[in-house]
Parts: structure tokens; C-alpha cells; sequence
């Protein structure tokens, strides 16, 4: 059975990612939440399970096979259980999703930097610096154009569930937590996001867990 060792789910938006892969997969996985930054962190991230990716997490292990990094995740996953599970069918879709869900993990840094995920709390809406609004703006015209072009056929980026959505999943999050206004389309797509089983069961768990990060429990300056 594969199993995925896994942060917080209040505060690990990158272990979400991996998490809603998983669960996107269809295939039986043993998960495995690692409390980060607790008194035993440092020793438990250099075991064994975390050589791979040097204690960071999400981390795969599929048998002696080992995958880390969200976006790989993604790609290992869709090799494992089929593509459709993932990305459109359409090759101009699929070029976008992939694109964009290629965005995600590599940009918006002013938004992770300066507002961190918790899906336990909503605060009011902070002063949004220069570069995070830039953010929330390419954010949501990347939405408006899958959307308009490749979204009629379902509530999602593509139409149905697919790897972009779950990459943006904690981007969601984010905004709801910090209450950053957006266009009622993008309200209406974060809504169907929310809904969805899969993220509404990772953040119904946020909120059983027990573990406090006061870093990121402090509201965004």
C-alpha cells in the first residue's frame, strides 16, 4: 500500500496537495501526519522516511519507490491510476492545466511569504502588499480563463476535478482565511472548490487537530 507522510493539515498547504492527490489517485494509501515544528521535529526528519527529500513533506513511499514534492506527486499518481483522474483530455486543456498547476508551485511567493495558510481561522481582510495583490490578480485571471475556455462542462478549472484545482486548493483557502475579496466568479468556483469531498474532509480534520504553530496563528501584518 502506498503511504504518504504528511504535515499538519491547519498549516501544510504543500501536504494538502499531496493529500488531495491521493486521494484523486483512487488507490488505498496509508497517511501518516508528522506534527512540523514540534520538540521532536528536528530528530524525526532525519529518519529513514525523510532522507529522500531532506525532512520535507509530503513524501510518497510506494514500496521501496519514493516520491516527494507535491507536483510530482501529482505526476506519479496519474501514471499509477490514469491520466483522466488528473489532467483534461483535450490537448490544449491539458497544456494549460499543466501549465498553470506548474505555475502555482513555483510562483505567488509574496502570498505564501506573507499570508500562510490555517484553515481554522478567518480573519479581516490586511493591507495586501504591492506584490501579493499582483498575485491574487494573475491568481484569478489564470481561474477566468480556464474557466471561460474549458470549465462549462463542470464547477472546476476544467470542468471536472482535476490536478490544477487540488493545486490551488490551499490558494482557496487563503483566500478565505485573510477574506481577500475577489470576483463573484472566482467566488462561485472557491465555493465549488470547498465543497468538494475531498477538501472539505482535509479541512473538517484541520479542526480535530490539537497542535498550535503560533507563527502561523498570527494575523498578517
Amino acid at each position: 500500500m502506498l503511504k504518504l507522510f504528511i504535515g499538519n493539515k491547519a498549516y501544510s498547504s504543500w501536504s494538502m496537495r499531496g493529500w488531495l492527490a491521493a486521494k484523486a489517485s483512487g488507490l488505498p494509501f496509508e497517511e501518516i501526519v508528522v506534527p512540523l515544528y514540534d520538540e521532536d521535529w528536528d530528530k524525526r526528519r532525519e529518519g529513514a522516511e525523510f532522507a529522500p527529500s531532506s525532512g520535507k513533506v509530503p513524501i510518497l513511499w510506494d514500496g521501496e519507490v519514493v516520491v516527494w514534492d507535491s507536483l510530482a506527486i501529482v505526476e506519479y499518481l496519474a501514471e499509477k491510476s490514469g491520466r483522466q483522474r488528473f489532467w483534461p483530455e483535450d490537448d490544449a486543456a491539458r497544456a494549460t492545466a499543466r501549465s498553470m498547476a506548474a505555475e502555482m508551485h513555483s510562483g505567488f511567493l509574496n502570498l505564501r511569504r506573507e499570508h500562510s495558510m490555517n484553515v481554522r481561522r478567518t480573519l479581516p481582510t490586511p493591507d495586501l502588499s504591492a506584490g501579493t495583490q499582483q498575485d491574487v490578480l494573475r491568481i484569478v485571471s489564470l481561474w477566468a480563463e480556464a474557466r471561460s475556455r474549458w470549465g462549462s462542462g463542470g464547477d472546476f478549472l476544467f470542468g471536472d476535478w482535476g490536478a490544477a484545482d487540488l493545486m490551488f486548493a490551499p490558494v482557496v483557502t487563503r483566500f478565505v482565511t485573510y477574506s481577500i475579496p475577489v470576483p463573484r466568479f472566482a467566488l462561485t468556483y472557491m465555493q465549488a472548490v470547498l465543497r468538494h469531498p475531498h477538501v472539505a474532509a482535509w479541512i473538517d480534520a484541520a479542526q480535530e487537530e490539537t497542535w498550535v504553530i503560533e507563527r502561523f496563528e498570527t494575523p498578517a501584518a
